[in-house]
Order: structure tokens, then sequence, then C-alpha cells
């Protein structure tokens, strides 16, 4: 079934159920990893992108935000789905709803340190709760056919490091791979991530493990592999304004090449196509505003293009931001 391509010495395949993975995965993010960021990542040489967390309370399906996070039939596989609760039951029935629907991996997320979701005692705020921890996992594997995997942290605080614990329930509840971000539940974003610890957890258990956390460079993505031994890494914020950033990493880790970004010009085409797909998926409302956020990340990423922002910012809808672009794109075919 999945086909692995471009396998590489640090970073080669996973495999989970059926799927051999080039292990080089997509962060799920709330608000950001839609079908169209996911489509362009996978272009650039994403081996996994997972749909952004969908709530465990069906009931809240039916919303606009929860029915773009299901199932798309029409998207490549394997097709992952994030789930995030707090109840066993609650999980499991959400598990199985999306395997139902068309989902080929499941992943459960205990490292969201949000305090919406925390509030919840769902996310991260589950990582001082062990016992809960594994009725859930252990709920949702035995509910599905179809592999599970677990996205957390190092854990709770920086004196509760119970990272190593709970990759052992993991392992021992049937996960098939296990995503640690290398920060604590209390350290949010802040700080620098702790590989030492990622070191740790993958010398703690036999599932796959990938690292998370800080990677925003082919040089940072070797030295992360590297210094962890993990199986693989998952690529966030780094990514954002950049998804060529996962084939940079693949051709450094092949080659030891640092290829350069792309010209401005090759920017500016894809930020055009990027545009139209998302208010062609999205409509003129939603579509408008997620251009804000993906282009606007572009454009903080590369200077050339900053004197843009104030402009497309202030767009209302499709045409004027289309013509932001095309203006930009006629001075730089100059």
């Amino acid at each position: 079934m999945g086909t692995l391509i471009r396998d590489t010495q640090l970073l080669p395949s996973v495999r989970l159920g059926p799927w051999t993975l080039l292990p080089l995965i997509m962060a799920p993010m709330a608000g950001i990893t839609e079908r169209s960021w996911r489509d362009l990542c996978r272009q650039h040489g994403a081996g996994l992108c997972i749909n952004a967390m969908l709530t465990s309370q069906m009931q809240l399906w039916s919303s606009r935000k929860s029915s773009e996070r299901q199932v798309d039939l029409d998207e490549p596989r394997p097709r992952m789905v994030q789930i995030v609760g707090h109840d066993p039951e609650d999980m499991a029935r959400a598990a199985m709803a999306l395997e139902e629907q068309g989902a080929d991996l499941i992943d459960i997320n205990m490292g969201c340190p949000a305090a919406k979701v925390c509030h919840r005692l769902s996310g991260s705020a589950l990582l001082n709760d062990l016992k809960q921890v594994e009725l859930i996992l252990r709920k949702v594997v035995q509910s599905v056919s179809v592999p599970v995997s677990l996205k957390t942290r190092t854990g709770w605080s920086p004196d509760q490091r119970n990272g190593v614990l709970v990759a052992r329930i993991a392992e021992d509840s049937g996960i098939s791979m296990l995503t640690v971000h290398g920060r604590t539940r209390a350290d949010r974003f802040r700080g620098h991530a702790e590989y030492d610890t990622l070191a740790t957890i993958k010398n703690s258990v036999m599932i796959p493990i990938i690292a998370n956390g800080d990677i925003d460079s082919p040089v940072k993505a070797k030295l992360v592999l590297e210094q962890t031994s993990a199986d693989g890494i998952m690529i966030g914020r780094g990514a954002l304004g950049r998804p060529w950033l996962f084939q940079q990493i693949i051709d450094y880790l092949e080659s030891g090449s640092l290829n350069d970004r792309p010209s401005p010009l090759v920017i500016l085409e894809e930020m055009l196509k990027l545009l139209s797909a998302l208010h062609a998926r999205h409509g003129a409302w939603v579509g408008v505003r997620y251009a804000r956020k993906h282009l606007g990340w572009y454009m903080d990423q590369h200077p050339e293009l900053g004197a843009l922002r104030s402009s497309f910012m202030s767009s209302e809808n499709f045409d004027q931001q289309y013509a932001v672009l095309i203006h930009a794109y006629g001075r730089f075919m100059c």
C-alpha cells in the first residue's frame, strides 16, 4: 500500500500497519493544517500530513471547523486524523467513526498545551493523570483496526518529566508510533526543546519515536536525528511560509547539500496557487482569512516580499488579494 520514496540512512522508513512511510511529518495545527496546506506540504516532500485535532465530542462535528477536520476521501492515502478528549468511551467512539469515514491512521493528542483544551482535562493536561492516559489509549486501540499513534510531551512540568512512563504505557497499550514534543506541558512553547529527554524516551521503548520541537532547518533536522536517535521528525511552525523545507531536509540528509530557497518569482507563483486553492475550498469569507494567515507567513519569512504585507492584509476579497500578488509578480519580472 503506502509507498516510500527517498529513504535515507538517518531517516529510514517507518511501518504503520500496511503503510510504509517516510517519517518526515507535517504537524497537525489547529486553524493551520487544512487540506490545501497539507497538499502543498506533500508536494514538497512531507511523508505524512495530519488533519488538525478534532474533538472527540461527536455532537459538535457538524460545525464548519469540525467538518473540515474529518476524513476527506479525495485526499491521498494514508489519511490520518488526530482526535482530542478526556473520556475513553468518547475517544473510542470518535476513532471508530473516523475509521468508518475512511481514516487509515488515528492520532491521539496528549500534547496540546492550549488553555481551552487543558481546562477540559484534555491534551497535555492528561500527563498529570497517567491512569487516564492508559484507559484512553487501551480503549481506542482496542476499538479500531487501523494503527493508532500518540502525540505527547516530555512531561507535565520541568520537575515532573514523566515522558518515559507515558512512552511505556503507550507501547504496552498497543500504540504504533509516538511523537514527542521536546517541552513539558508547563513550558508551552517557551525555551528550547529538550533533545536529551527525547533520547532517553527513545531508549526506553521499541516503538518508533518521532521528534518534534524547534526543527526549522535541514541542519537542525540532522542534528536532532543524530542527538535523539529518533525514527523520524515532525515539523510544525518551522515550515510555515516555506513548505519546501521538507524537500531541503531530504536533500541535505541524502547528499549534505544545502539547497537555496526558491526565487521570489517561484515563491509568488506558489502563493498565487495557494491563494486560489484556499478560496476554492473555503469560500470567500473563510478563504480570505486563511489566505491572510498562510500568505502572511510567506511574507514574514522572505524580506523581499514584506512590503506586500500591509496591502495584502487589508484586502477584503479574492480579487483584491490576487491583484496585490500579481502586481508584485510583475515587479519581480522586470
